[in-house]
């Protein structure tokens, strides 16, 4: 299975996102209130970056509650690794366990079209699992 058959029930429109001149803490909020980890943030309609758990726990260690009020776009992971549409699920799963990150932005001729999470991935992979168990259940009990 490829990206694009993973969120073609997803709008790009239903992709939460954040602004590069939103605050750390609003941010911060928006991850709690969604039970998320990351979001992809934002600039002038173009992907700037990502903004995850992780960032916060490294900034709040450099400079501590001070980085509340920066604006997210000083503390976001950039340039964010992307993976394009058309790649198969276990090359995304793959550059995410070499790269240790849990969230993608998918990406079709440069411009955002949805986000996954390793959960996505692993979830996709486990119902492929799924199916080819049932399917080999099926053509042994008709052998």
């Amino acid at each position: 299975m490829d990206i694009a058959q993973l969120i073609a029930d997803r709008a790009s429109s239903e992709t939460i996102t954040c602004d590069v001149n939103d605050s750390v803490g609003q941010v911060i909020a928006q991850l709690a209130q969604k039970r998320i980890g990351a979001l992809p943030v934002m600039q002038n309609g173009q992907l700037a970056g990502i903004f995850s758990e992780r960032d916060v726990i490294y900034r709040m260690a450099e400079v501590g509650a001070a980085c509340l009020d920066r604006p997210v776009g000083e503390v976001m992971t950039a340039p964010a690794i992307t993976v394009d549409r058309s790649a198969k699920v276990d090359e995304a799963l793959g550059m995410m366990s070499r790269r240790r990150i849990r969230h993608l932005p998918v990406v079709d001729d440069g411009a955002m079209i949805g986000f996954i999470s390793i959960g996505d991935l692993v979830k996709s992979r486990m119902d492929e699992v799924e199916l080819e168990a049932e399917a080999m259940r099926n053509y042994i009990q008709t052998a």
